[in-house]
Formats: C-alpha cells, sequence, structure tokens
C-alpha cells in the first residue's frame, strides 16, 4: 500500500536539490533558539512560537483559536511566502509543529505546503547541510481565504459527536484520554463516543523521524476504529496534535477531515460541553 497523498510530503533529497528553488520557502516551525543555533540553509524561522494562535488576553502562552486572517498574512507575507509559493515545512519534534502550519496554511486557502519528511531528524542525521545565517527574503503579498470545511468549532463538535456519519479522534496521551493529566484544563475524560490514538504512533522511533508506511499508518487507523467514508473530527489539546493526526490521515487518503481548532483548551473549560472516562 502506498500513500494516497504523497504529494503532502516532501523528502530530504529533493529538498536539497531545490533549497536555492525561489518558488520554494522553507519555514523551520521550531522554537526560535533552536532556529539561532542552526537550521537548513535558506529556511526561514517563524518569528513567534505559539503554535499560530491567536494571543491569550489572560497572559498565556497563546489564545484558544488559530491567528486572526490579517495577522496571518501578515506573518506569512513577512516570510516572502506569496501566492505562488510553495512551503516546505520542517521541525524537530515529530512533525508536530510542521503539520500545524500545513493545516493553518490549508485553512487559510494557501494548498502549496508539504511537510519535510523526517524534518530536522532526518536532515541532521544524513549529514546534510545546517547553518546559523538567517534568510530574508522580500515580503510578499499573501491573502488569507478561509477554508471553513476543515475546522471544526465547538458548536459543530457538539452537535455532530454523537451522530453515526461524524467519527471523532482523540490525538492525546493515554493519560489525557483516562483523565491521569488536566493540562491545567477545569475537567478532565474525552469527547463521549470519540477514538482514541496517539499522534506520535504515527512517527519512527528510530533517528530518522519519518512518517511511518502507508500499511503500517492503516493498521493504527483501523485498530482505532476509524471507518473511511465518514467525515473525521479530530481534537487533542490546542489543536497542534489533532493537526498532525489530520495530516497523517490526509496522506492515506481519508476525506472530509476538520480539526477542532479549540480542542481541550476550550472543551474542557466550558460548562456545557459532554465529557466522559467511559
Amino acid at each position: 500500500m502506498e500513500y494516497s497523498r504523497p504529494d503532502l510530503l516532501v523528502e530530504t533529497g529533493w529538498l536539497a536539490q531545490h533549497l536555492d528553488d525561489p518558488s520554494v520557502r522553507v519555514v523551520d516551525c521550531g522554537f526560535p533558539d533552536a532556529y539561532q543555533r542552526a537550521h537548513i540553509p535558506g529556511a526561514a524561522g517563524l518569528p513567534v512560537h505559539h503554535y499560530i494562535k491567536e494571543p491569550d488576553p489572560a497572559g498565556g502562552a497563546f489564545g484558544v483559536l488559530v491567528m486572526a486572517p490579517a495577522e496571518f498574512e501578515a506573518l506569512m507575507g513577512g516570510l516572502g511566502i506569496g501566492p505562488g509559493t510553495t512551503v516546505i515545512a520542517y521541525d524537530d519534534d515529530n512533525a508536530r509543529v510542521s503539520t500545524r502550519l500545513w493545516w493553518v496554511l490549508n485553512y487559510y486557502g494557501h494548498t502549496g505546503v508539504k511537510v519535510l519528511n523526517g524534518g530536522w531528524h532526518s536532515w541532521l542525521s544524513e549529514g546534510r547541510p545546517v547553518t546559523f545565517e538567517t534568510a530574508a527574503r522580500p515580503p510578499a503579498p499573501f491573502r488569507a481565504r478561509v477554508v471553513p470545511s476543515i475546522n471544526a468549532s465547538c458548536e459543530y463538535l457538539k452537535a455532530h459527536h454523537a451522530g453515526r456519519e461524524i467519527q471523532v479522534l482523540d490525538a492525546r496521551s493515554e493519560a489525557e484520554w483516562l483523565g491521569r493529566e488536566s493540562r491545567g484544563n477545569q475537567r478532565v475524560g474525552h469527547v463521549p463516543g470519540a477514538r482514541h490514538l496517539e499522534w506520535s504512533r504515527f512517527v519512527a522511533k528510530d533517528r530518522f523521524r519519518r512518517f511511518l508506511p502507508a500499511d503500517d499508518l492503516q493498521a493504527l487507523a483501523d485498530q482505532a476504529g476509524l471507518v473511511r467514508g465518514k467525515e473525521t473530527i479530530t481534537y487533542c489539546q490546542g489543536g497542534i496534535r489533532a493537526a498532525h493526526a489530520a495530516f497523517t490521515l490526509a496522506l492515506l487518503g481519508y476525506e472530509r477531515v476538520r480539526v477542532y481548532d479549540g480542542s481541550m483548551k476550550e472543551w474542557a473549560n466550558r460548562d456545557d460541553t459532554p465529557l466522559t472516562l467511559d
């Protein structure tokens, strides 16, 4: 079995041959201090690291929902990403944040984005070149056009989680799923009827950290009880691991996948949303 959407990934060999391509913009999605130490030549670093979320009015690291359109336009445009740019996203955390950027770009209508398979781990393990020099580009006219069909609001999940045509995937850790870890939420548990499949299981544990072969990924999805043809809503704590799960399902050809962007940071801190430990 092959990936149904291999175009969502790019391999290190391809990227090595396209580092000087002006139509390609590599984005390092790691923390800024890691980017300053070393990164792929020509890569831009995200100037902020709050998972591309809105500011938190309470003063926390990041807010509940995705960054507003105007702010995202300024962020991407400032990195030199325009309508014809192919974005290659990578990180040093099993593609956790690069798949988040993939989802946000798609949510705002920019489908020209791929995730580097293996990310920083593969690039470094293969002995490919790195640098500490920044690579600025002139600003570009990025325009955000919301694609609502790949996002699930809290109200949408409340209305559909119990429906037979909708399946819900919890991508959090087992401790979070079982209510043993609250992540600071007012309540613990999971959405009733949700399936559980931790996001980190999608990536190999060796030093290259590439996505598992399609057969292995499909076996995990089957074991979790995910059914093709149903709309799927993924969630986690803040919509980051949920985006990773959505990316993996897209690789396998699952269609109609939505990320619940607010996830448990929103759901578990309201008093009108159901939670269970069953």
